[in-house]
Order: structure tokens, then C-alpha cells, then sequence
């Protein structure tokens, strides 16, 4: 049995979850705005190991989101998943955030008649992660999962998606979404409420990387951070924001 340890802490979501060959067994996850992983991350993965009735010997691989997403986050994340990969002398899995945000909506609506189309090629996933002022992450998947626009930071306009053709549906989810909603026209935009970063969404692709032996380098392996980090300004005196 192939049990993997799944970590996401990309945005205000704090996520973990617990899979044994490709579904989930454990889920412990909260959205707080006060980014408060840190504290919440390592009962989070005691809680699902229990609810599992799994001891943390028996994990075959830790799978964690490798961003983008925020600077802080993804440090939390992939420090506490490259500490226990190090204990346990486990192989860790990257896990690309957008792919599995768009792995998520698709499972949210896998029973809903937009997952339904006769068609493959007319129905597309965007997450979008909110990257400050009026710039989104986001990358764009067909059914298969394919990304078919490489993961970016821009500011979205009238113009970034009409290239798609107009009868195809275009799936917007992520906390970056809602501010584009009045800026995309695109005929077929939906936006999709509550579909945020979730071990939900890393389960297959983590199991997939899994099977073909598609390892991070624990020493060496580095979020995607994007976009370079930027020091907030101190909003007390001698304290860093």
C-alpha cells in the first residue's frame, strides 16, 4: 500500500491530507486569514495520520504544492515537507499548484452538467491565485489536464482570452478569480465560488508522479515562487511586515 502525505499552504489555505494508491483517506484543512500554518500545519498531519489510523513509518512519499503562490506559505510547506522526507528517508513529490487546483474543479464538478460536455476540446480550467493590486497567477488546462498556456503572473484584460474560441466554456476558479470577473467578456466564462488551493487536487497527479518514480531532489528543491519576494514596508517600528 502506497501511502503519501499531501501538503498545501500556497495561500491562506492550510491543507493536509492523507492518500493510500490514488484516494484520499484523511483531509484536515482550514482557510484562515491570519496565514496561520505554522501552528496549524504539524496537527494538521497528526490529525489526518490518526483519522487514518496510520503511523508516520509506514508513508511512502510526502507530496507537497510547489507554488506559485505566497512567499511564506510556500516556505512553510516545503521546509516541513523536505524535514520529514529527511526523517524518514522518503522520496518528495512536487506538486504543481495550478494543476492541482484545476484537478480540484475538475472533481467539484465532475456531477455537474458543465463536467459533462461531448467534447474535449470546448470546456478549459483557470485557476487563478490572487498575486496583489489587479495581477493574477493563473494557467490554463484542457480536459486531459494538459496545461495549454504556461503558468504566469499578469494583469488580466478584455483581450487575455479571446483567442478561446466562443462556444468553448471556460472554468475560473482560485481567490484570484473574483477580481477579473468584470474584466474577462469571454462569452463562456464561468466563475466557480469556493474552489481554493486543496490536497484534494494534488491526490492523482502525486500518485501519477509516484508511480513513474518523479522525484524532487530533498536537498536541493526550491518552491516556485514566480515572482521574486518583496519585503512589505514595517508598519510598526523596527518590525518587518
Amino acid at each position: 500500500m502506497d501511502y503519501i502525505l499531501h501538503i498545501e499552504t500556497t495561500t491562506r489555505v492550510c491543507s493536509a491530507g492523507l492518500s493510500a494508491n490514488g484516494q484520499l483517506l484523511a483531509i484536515r484543512e482550514e482557510n484562515s486569514r491570519e496565514y496561520s500554518h505554522s501552528s496549524r500545519l504539524t496537527p494538521f498531519i497528526d490529525e489526518v495520520l490518526k483519522q487514518a489510523g496510520i503511523q508516520m513509518k509506514e508513508l511512502s512519499a510526502v507530496a507537497v504544492s510547489e507554488g506559485p503562490g505566497s512567499y511564506t506559505g510556500l516556505r512553510i510547506g516545503v521546509s516541513s515537507a523536505k524535514g520529514l522526507c529527511y526523517a524518514l528517508d522518503i522520496p518528495l513529490i512536487a506538486v504543481d499548484t495550478m494543476l492541482s487546483m484545476a484537478n480540484h474543479c475538475r472533481k467539484e464538478i465532475q456531477n455537474d452538467p458543465l463536467g459533462k460536455k461531448d467534447t474535449t476540446d470546448k470546456l478549459f480550467y483557470c485557476p487563478m491565485l490572487d498575486a496583489r493590486r489587479m495581477e493574477v497567477y493563473f494557467a490554463v488546462f484542457d480536459q486531459a489536464m494538459q496545461k495549454i498556456r504556461p503558468t504566469q503572473a499578469a494583469i488580466i484584460t478584455e483581450e487575455s482570452f479571446k483567442d478561446f474560441p466562443k462556444d468553448a466554456t471556460i472554468l475560473f476558479s482560485g481567490d484570484g478569480a473574483p477580481k477579473c470577473k468584470e474584466v474577462i467578456s469571454h462569452p463562456g466564462a464561468v466563475f466557480l465560488e469556493g474552489i481554493l488551493p486543496s490536497v484534494k487536487g494534488m491526490v492523482k497527479p502525486a500518485h501519477d508522479k509516484f508511480a513513474a518514480g518523479q522525484f524532487a531532489d530533498v536537498a536541493y528543491f526550491e518552491p516556485f515562487y514566480l515572482k521574486d519576494f518583496v519585503a512589505g514596508k514595517p508598519k510598526v517600528k523596527g518590525l518587518s511586515g
